[in-house]
């Protein structure tokens, strides 16, 4: 079964700022119906909801609580009807700066759950919730979104990198579970992106590095990313699961 992007329902997590607004945009402006959740960054999150129109909402919730994301998951299916698609977008606070990241031998296990928590624990509670809605429509469409690093461990950021690669894992094991019930689950997986709140602490030399090693001379955008997932949204991708395209321009090839 396949379904128009204009005819969905999507929540995206962690949407309202960076990654996730540019995100947003890209289905709003495909004709989605568009769910913005949030954890802290409410202004942020109703002031693109406004600009969206009244086919988008904000929506609060901490994806690492099973309960506010069911609840969450309730109030965009009152508000819109059931969700179809979702986008695990949503980051534990990070910061990508090598000279300021935590080396392996000050590194704590507090640090990599906080990471896991986030990108496999909040995907495993947006699955949870939505799974119903999934079997109801006989239709879904999931979304993760990764990292190159994962393959290109340019700089060493263990948790952040180990919780992206369990997301991966886990995207791949969802995909074989959900497939029966017509849900494609798939990963879209950057480089450091030009310019998100995240990436803002990195150098400039940095980003003019990455630049000069790309074959397409450049350093990726919110929006080429945001592209990428729209992809994995549409009909055409309706035979496609269980996979992880890096957008990157080419740095890295997998």
């Amino acid at each position: 079964m396949t379904r128009p992007i204009g005819e969905q329902t999507v929540l995206i997590t962690g949407a309202g700022r960076g990654l996730g607004a540019a995100i947003a945009r890209a289905f709003a402006r495909e004709g989605a119906q568009v769910a913005i959740n949030y954890r802290r960054s409410r202004d942020a999150a109703e002031a693109l909801a406004a600009e969206l129109g009244p086919r988008a909402a904000a929506f609060e919730a901490d994806v690492t609580d099973a309960a506010q994301v069911a609840r969450m998951v309730d109030a965009v299916a009152a508000r819109f009807g059931a969700p179809d698609t979702l986008v695990h977008n949503a980051l534990a606070d990070y910061a990508f700066n090598g000279d300021a990241r935590t080396p392996l031998e000050r590194l704590s296990r507090d640090e990599i759950t906080a990471q896991m928590d986030t990108a496999l624990g909040g995907a495993l509670n947006a699955l949870q919730a939505l799974r119903p809605h999934f079997k109801a429509q006989g239709f879904g469409r999931v979304i993760t979104i990764g990292t190159n690093l994962f393959q290109n461990p340019v700089v060493p950021y263990h948790d952040y990198t180990a919780a992206k690669g369990a997301l991966l894992a886990f995207t791949r094991t969802a995909a074989k579970e959900l497939g029966p019930l017509g849900v494609t689950v798939n990963m879209v997986s950057g480089g450091l992106l030009r310019t998100t709140d995240a990436s803002a602490a990195t150098p400039d030399a940095v980003f003019d590095i990455i630049a000069s090693q790309t074959p397409l001379g450049r350093v990726t955008t919110p929006e080429d990313m945001a592209d990428a997932v729209l992809f994995f949204a549409a009909p055409w991708a309706r035979a496609v699961t269980g996979q992880n395209l890096i957008v990157d321009g080419g740095l890295v090839f997998d």
